[in-house]
């Protein structure tokens, strides 16, 4: 049974691992031990049998607005729901915090499209360009699209969704 759970110390060096295999492939940014380890209380974990599947991170900006980062699934599970379980639990997180808007950079705008996000101007999340894309070594060959997602749609979102299937099943 997939658990789905906040990281602890004890996963970081398969998160490097697994971050670092899908940074290898130009997917996401690298990161290092160290910076996981400062960071892990960021991560949510998909955990199967004491296996870890997956893994992303909610990086808070500020009172209204945090990232999803970091988001990847082991390759030979891929397509099984995971970093859809991992997202949604990210964003049930920002939510208890209150937040206004999450938003991604990302290479599959299609998978965070079915989260309810849309395409978004980057400029509009100057916080995240400064602290880590000018750092980037893809700075100014960036691949990836920005998108957000108004934390009040997603509930919207969701209410309708009863709604329409009643609709079409009745």
């Amino acid at each position: 049974m997939l658990t789905i759970r906040k990281a602890e110390l004890r996963d970081v060096p398969t998160l490097c691992r697994l971050i670092n295999h899908y940074a290898a492939e130009q997917v996401i940014l690298p990161r290092t031990l160290t910076d996981l380890y400062e960071h892990v209380w960021e991560f949510t974990v998909a955990e199967e049998k004491g296996q870890l599947l997956g893994c992303g991170a909610l990086r808070l900006y500020d009172q209204e607005l945090a990232e999803i980062r970091s988001l990847c699934v082991e390759t030979a599970v891929k397509s099984n729901g995971i970093g859809r379980a991992i997202s949604e639990s990210l964003l049930d997180e920002a939510e208890r915090f209150s937040l206004k808007r999450v938003f991604v950079l990302t290479v599959v705008p299609a998978f965070f499209g079915k989260l309810g996000f849309c395409d978004v101007p980057r400029e509009k999340f100057p916080a995240k360009v400064w602290r880590d894309c000018m750092q980037c070594e893809r700075y100014s060959a960036c691949n990836e699209q920005a998108m957000a997602l108004e934390l009040a749609s997603r509930h919207a979102r969701a209410a309708e969704a009863p709604a329409v299937a009643a609709e079409v099943s009745g």
